[in-house]
């Protein structure tokens, strides 16, 4: 098979370097990729945006299935398109893509399907929603209603800190039409955990365990972001555990969505807190999550391209994956100045050297070349990903590698795969 794959992050890396290993791909490429992904699929200059672009692609190119990888193009309904032009995909419709695109349909439909999940109430009024934060008090959670690329929730310690979350949003603009309207929500505590199914409309077969560190600072301190690493698997989520994600959360969405004519298929992601109650949903993506993505590719043992096909087409009871039984960790290294103002175009060396670890796989998530030096090109650059026999040994791998890296622009936090709540 020729696939294409649409993204130039670091999760597409992983995909495009887990897919190339699969017997059944002839040539994978990379639309519109990066520095790294060149390494594993024939990168092409087309925007991941650009739909007509990629049609014409696919049919210059006789793609046989598309595996689209960011969430913007599947809530602007490229598979829909594809789909339409005879081109297989991977990843869910415009309609079932609503799950992300708005965090207020995802919360009513939690609500009426009685999925657990915090208690909220929606506003596109800033005065309305102040006076819900002063009826309610801090901490709390405000929430743009749209896709802001991992940074428009804000976990607001005082009701100061909430309400300036609200004027940014609805007063300021600052997310455009993302966060016209926004959604407040209770504080929940516990261990955050990333949870992974493929759904194909009405089966779900779930993924190994993951976790995530969206704080930019060690010890969870300062703003969110697209994630500063990840582990997987992780101990608290236990198989009964997961069976209740199953059964509460992942299953009962796919009914709901099947039922209200917008059935779902490609990747759920589910965003828990594992609270003294039990799990309760925070969000829903619907894509692979990043870098996430990095340490589920790392530890699946099985092909990949198999389950995906056998998601899109509907058969995915035939379907069942295999882990390693190690665990595997994520270090990002990021530009100095994200998530705000990445510093671009910095030199970074010293990429051979640290993946001489066979266990050690650099993905590439904002690199380009530039006169064949290897430079920064986004917010997160690299994802240093290791496996180990357990979380110790995969972060002392990962961090030995991130020590060999040279590149003076880049900081990354140093606490990844330690206590995390």
């Amino acid at each position: 098979m020729r696939i294409l794959i649409v993204g130039s992050g670091g999760r597409e890396h992983a995909l495009s370097w887990a897919i190339a290993g699969s017997p059944l791909a002839d040539q994978v490429f990379c639309a519109p990729g990066n520095a790294g992904i060149a390494e594993d699929a024939e990168c092409v200059a087309v925007a991941a945006d650009d739909t007509l672009g990629l049609i014409q692609f696919c049919k210059k190119a006789a793609i046989d299935f598309v595996v689209v990888g960011p969430e913007a193009p599947l809530v602007a309904g490229l598979v829909d398109v594809l789909e339409a032009e005879g081109i297989a995909a991977f990843g869910p419709s415009a309609a079932a893509a609503a799950l992300e695109a708005s965090k207020g349909f995802m919360k009513d439909l939690c609500a009426r399907e009685g999925i657990p999940t915090a208690a909220y109430r929606r506003f596109s009024d800033a005065a309305a929603a102040r006076a819900y934060i002063a009826a309610h008090g801090a901490p709390i959670v405000v929430k743009a209603d749209g896709l802001a690329a991992g940074k428009g929730v804000v976990v607001a310690a005082t009701v100061a800190e909430a309400e300036a979350a609200v004027a940014a949003a609805l007063s300021d603009g600052r997310f455009g039409q993302a966060g016209a309207a926004i959604v407040v929500e209770e504080y929940l505590q516990g261990e955050e955990a990333s949870f992974f199914a493929l759904v194909d409309g009405e089966n779900a077969l779930p993924l190994a365990s993951a976790q995530d560190y969206k704080r930019l600072l060690d010890g969870d301190t300062g703003p969110n972001t697209g994630g500063m690493g990840a582990s997987s698997p992780i101990a608290a989520m236990t198989e009964a555990l997961a069976g209740e994600v199953m059964e509460r959360m992942i299953l009962p969405t796919a009914r709901a969505m099947a039922r209200d004519g917008r059935p779902f298929r490609g990747i759920l992601y589910a965003g828990l807190m594992l609270t003294a109650e039990g799990p309760k949903l925070l969000e829903y993506n619907v894509r692979f999550g990043d870098p996430e993505c990095q340490v589920l590719m790392m530890r699946l043992k099985s092909d990949l391209l198999p389950a995906l096909l056998a998601c899109r087409d509907g058969i995915l009871r035939e379907v069942d994956l295999r882990w390693y039984d190690e665990t595997a960790l994520c270090v990002v290294m990021a530009a100095r100045g994200y998530p705000d103002a990445p510093v671009r175009g910095g030199d970074i060396n010293g990429l051979d050297a640290a993946a001489s670890d066979p266990d050690v796989k650099i993905f590439h998530a904002g690199t380009k070349r530039n006169d064949g030096r290897l430079v920064a090109d986004g917010g997160r650059v690299l994802g240093i990903t290791a496996l180990g026999r357990g979380r110790d040994e995969a972060r002392a791998r990962a961090y030995r590698a991130v020590d060999r890296i040279d590149w003076p622009d880049g900081f990354c936090r140093r606490d990844i795969g330690l206590s995390h709540v």
